[in-house]
Order: structure tokens, then sequence, then C-alpha cells
């Protein structure tokens, strides 16, 4: 298991740019596919208070929700680049 969650939707052009950074700073992580329904996205709710994907979760950092894939990809950049 690594720190690194993402939670993303299959065909989301912003979870995408995060898995691109990801990939590009050669980081492993777990995914987690959310469903399409913003309503039936209760995990990734509970995780950042909101339905929106990509969300992110570094545990080894204590990052416990971050929305918004221009945030990720500064962070993923800041902290593992």
């Amino acid at each position: 298991m690594t720190d690194i969650t993402l939670y993303e939707l299959e065909g989301c052009p912003y979870c995408a740019k995060v898995k691109d950074k990801l990939a590009e700073l050669g980081l492993e992580y777990d995914s987690v596919m959310v469903p399409r329904s913003h309503g039936e996205r209760d995990e990734v709710k509970a995780v950042s208070g909101q339905t929106g994907v990509p969300v992110l979760v570094d545990e080894a950092h204590g990052v416990e929700g971050m929305p918004e894939s221009d945030d990720i990809v500064e962070y993923l950049e800041e902290t593992y680049a």
C-alpha cells in the first residue's frame, strides 16, 4: 500500500492531468474510482468535504483530501520533484 491515494473518474481530463504528473515523478499511488453520479460519491465527500474529483490524499505529508487538479499538481511538484 502506498501513502498516496487519488480519487478519480474515468475519462476526467483533470484527473488525467494529475495522473500524468504522478507518472512523471515516478510516484506510486492507489486509485479509487468514484461513481459518475455526484450523489453516490460518499467516500470522496467524506475525505474532502466535496464530491468533485480529482482528490489527493497523501498520508505521509498529512494531506487528507486536496481537491483541484492545479493545486494537486503544484503540491506534487513542490513535495516530490
